[in-house]
């Protein structure tokens, strides 16, 4: 029997790495996909497990410079290019400050430049030129109030919140409780809306409430895929997102103006 030539197909095509440390019941591996071009691999790993709900307590234990180091240092031998820590509240809850600190414990620990996901929050409102933010969470109270705090501490005023006081499960969360959130969250004065925490499925609904809400919409998985890429001199992908597609970006004054584009239904989201 002859062998099959192929030659032809050149492959596998050369990857760059991203690094990705996760809290031990991060469960969006394929969310965080969705935003990567094809010449880009995820390698992710996840923090030890901690028997505490999800709480400020839980932020704290999981963004530990040691555990962030160690998250790092099992990433260094498959050389990525850049790490990011998939966390809003554990990159939220020691301020600004705190954040800066994040970032130079995993440098450290990886000799790569690092992201964290609140920090790419900061970034992605500096280019959005975001003054005025509304807020939706899964979080308790206190962690909604330390994401508010966190936001304020940066110069951003916050024009509405609606939270969920999930302490555990939250990736089981429907697009529909999402987008119903969101639409309690905006008031008419926000230039923008945050959707946080990884844990939190986003990627689907964020084109179809910029279309309604006819603000940005950014989330904690495409925020923080979206810097760890730009850390790279390359671009995230998805449908019409104005944080990743200039084109999608709407001018304040014209937002009472022309209809925007269609987008597709959202589909209903896969319970895990």
């Amino acid at each position: 029997m002859s062998s099959l030539d192929i030659s032809f197909l050149g492959g596998p095509r050369p990857q760059r790495g991203v690094g990705v440390v996760a809290p031990f019941d991060f469960a969006l591996d394929r969310e965080l996909w969705r935003w990567v071009p094809d010449d880009v691999s995820l390698h992710l790993t996840r923090t030890p497990f901690v028997p505490v709900e999800v709480s400020l307590d839980l932020a704290r234990l999981v963004s530990e410079h040691e555990t962030l180091s160690d998250g790092v240092r099992t990433l260094t031998a498959i050389a990525p290019e850049v790490v990011a820590y998939a966390c809003t509240s554990g990159s939220f809850v020691g301020g600004i400050a705190g954040e800066r600190a994040m970032c130079e414990a995993m440098t450290r620990a990886g000799a790569v430049p690092a992201v964290t996901t609140s920090g790419a929050l900061l970034e992605a409102l500096t280019e959005l030129g975001v003054r005025r933010v509304a807020l939706v969470t899964p979080y308790t109270v206190s962690v909604t109030r330390a994401l508010e705090e966190y936001v304020a501490e940066a110069g951003t005023a916050v024009t509405g919140c609606a939270f969920m006081g999930l302490t555990r499960h939250i990736w089981k969360v429907p697009y529909r409780d999402v987008a119903d959130m969101a639409r309690q969250a905006v008031r008419r004065d926000a230039d923008a809306l945050f959707i946080s925490c990884t844990n939190l499925p986003t990627y689907d609904v964020i084109p179809q409430l910029e279309a309604e809400l006819r603000i940005p919409v950014l989330s904690a998985n495409q925020v923080t895929m979206w810097a760890a890429l730009r850390r790279l001199g390359t671009r995230a992908v998805g449908p019409y997102q104005a944080l990743i597609d200039p084109a999608a970006r709407i001018d304040p004054a014209a937002r009472g103006g022309a209809a925007l584009p269609e987008v597709p239904d959202v589909p209903e989201q896969e319970q895990q």
